[in-house]
């Protein structure tokens, strides 16, 4: 639970960017200036010179508006976090969420808007939308990136979203593989996410398809090593009562509703806001939605989050979900959903980054312009 009331914190927010719009204070726009990155957020992780030179914020004081530019730290402390209050209603409603004007479609926007206005016309139904941003192994230091994000998004006075994905064995050896060595480098990591977190609000969905995938390449002590992860991360960072977690739990075509539940549980739901549905993955809304009611019922009335990325025409033939032809982008991100259940309707994957080197697209995560394009123009 937020250290106020849902909507009184989040209203806060609000007139916080507003007095900040009127101050004069905006955030510089890196769109253009050295022209489109050539990958994804991957690469465009912060040095220290960008960080040090950021300038002062101009947002209310306290801890959730606070501009943190603490050093690394060397060690960390790995030790059993205590259990969180007991999440209840919509920790997200009335949030305005972070739009990243350092994204790769957003630049991409600005480099065609004399040149290609068309173009760019296209690219600003992604560019300008909130979007998460994912940390993982790519990351050579992970507490100065999360700092990083999470000051930028504090400047314009909103909530910056973030996946957590480096669990060991990732993505069982596929498009995404890679993640974590082993159980204490994983534990230190998502301790460093959390420091560069701080007291500040933020939201996090841990480890897209972790529970989808146990049963598929894990033996019986990864699964169980696995459900440990997950179920600390979730304590660790609800240590920052701004922090709203939400476990991933697939999407509506993977896993039956009575599996899925026992593994949530598992996997510590009940500390956490909720789960997260169709993450990178194309199934439409209304069938996420009746799946997420029947886990929700499953697993105590837990709250749940969409991705509406990419699913606007819904799944591709066959449940292809490796870059498959045709799709496009969905619902813009939002917090009224009108759905008592659905605290938010999130765009997760960042349209136009590749699913992998399938259908011609580049390695996973990275950005694929025509792909983009194709998703806005649909």
């Amino acid at each position: 639970m937020l250290t106020r009331t849902a909507s009184s914190f989040w209203k806060t927010l609000v007139r916080s960017s507003l007095l900040t719009l009127v101050a004069g204070a905006g955030v510089a726009c890196a769109g253009g200036s050295g022209g489109p990155p050539v990958t994804a957020q991957a690469d465009s992780a912060p040095d220290a010179a960008k960080a040090e030179a950021e300038p002062a914020p101009a947002v209310p004081s306290g801890p959730q508006f606070a501009v943190q530019e603490k050093p690394t730290p060397e060690k960390v402390e790995i030790s059993d976090p205590p259990e969180p209050p007991k999440p209840s209603g919509n920790p997200l409603l009335g949030a305005k969420l972070f739009v990243d004007d350092e994204g790769a479609a957003y630049s991409y926007a600005e480099s065609f808007r004399v040149k290609d206005p068309e173009k760019a016309k296209a690219l600003d139904r992604i560019g300008k939308q909130p979007q998460a941003f994912w940390i993982g192994d790519w990351n050579a230091d992970v507490f100065r990136t999360t700092q990083h994000f999470v000051n930028r998004a504090v400047k314009q006075g909103t909530v910056p979203v973030m996946l957590a994905y480096n669990i060991p064995h990732r993505d069982c050896g596929q498009h995404s593989k890679g993640g974590s060595a082993a159980k204490a480098d994983y534990q230190e990591w998502v301790r460093r996410v959390a420091l560069g977190i701080g007291e500040r609000a933020a939201v996090v969905v841990l480890e897209p398809d972790a529970l989808g995938h146990i049963q598929e390449c894990l033996t019986k002590a990864q699964i169980e090593e696995r459900f440990f992860l997950i179920k600390d991360a979730v304590r660790v960072l609800r240590q920052n009562p701004n922090t709203v977690v939400y476990i991933d739990a697939g999407h509506a075509r993977w896993v039956k509703v009575p599996d899925m539940a026992e593994r949530l549980k598992k996997a510590g739901i009940a500390d956490a806001h909720g789960f997260a549905l169709n993450v990178s993955n194309y199934v439409s809304s209304e069938e996420n939605i009746e799946y997420g009611k029947k886990l929700s019922e499953a697993v105590g009335g837990a709250h749940f989050v969409i991705d509406t990325s990419r699913n606007g025409a819904g799944p591709a033939d066959k449940d292809a979900w490796c870059n498959p032809p045709g799709r496009k982008i969905g619902t813009a991100p939002t917090t009224e959903t009108g759905e008592p259940l659905v605290d938010a309707y999130l765009w997760l994957k960042r349209p136009g980054e590749s699913d992998g080197t399938c259908n011609g697209g580049p390695e996973a995560g990275k950005f694929w312009l025509e792909k983009a394009l194709e998703l806005a123009r649909q």
